[in-house]
């Protein structure tokens, strides 16, 4: 689980299923931008991904 922080202080948490990915910093920002676009992710600039768990 990570925690994606927005420039206005909004925080939303992403959940990536795949190990090898969740350890890929590029490709977690990638899914996180995917996300956003299906809507799963609230819109908004990006300031900081973060793993929580």
């Amino acid at each position: 689980m990570f925690m994606v922080n927005y420039d206005d202080g909004r925080t939303a948490y992403l959940w990536i299923d795949d190990p090898a990915k969740a350890n890929d910093t590029w490709a977690i920002g990638v899914i996180a931008q995917a996300q956003q676009e299906q809507g799963s992710l609230p819109e908004g600039t990006i300031t900081s991904i973060r793993r929580v768990r």
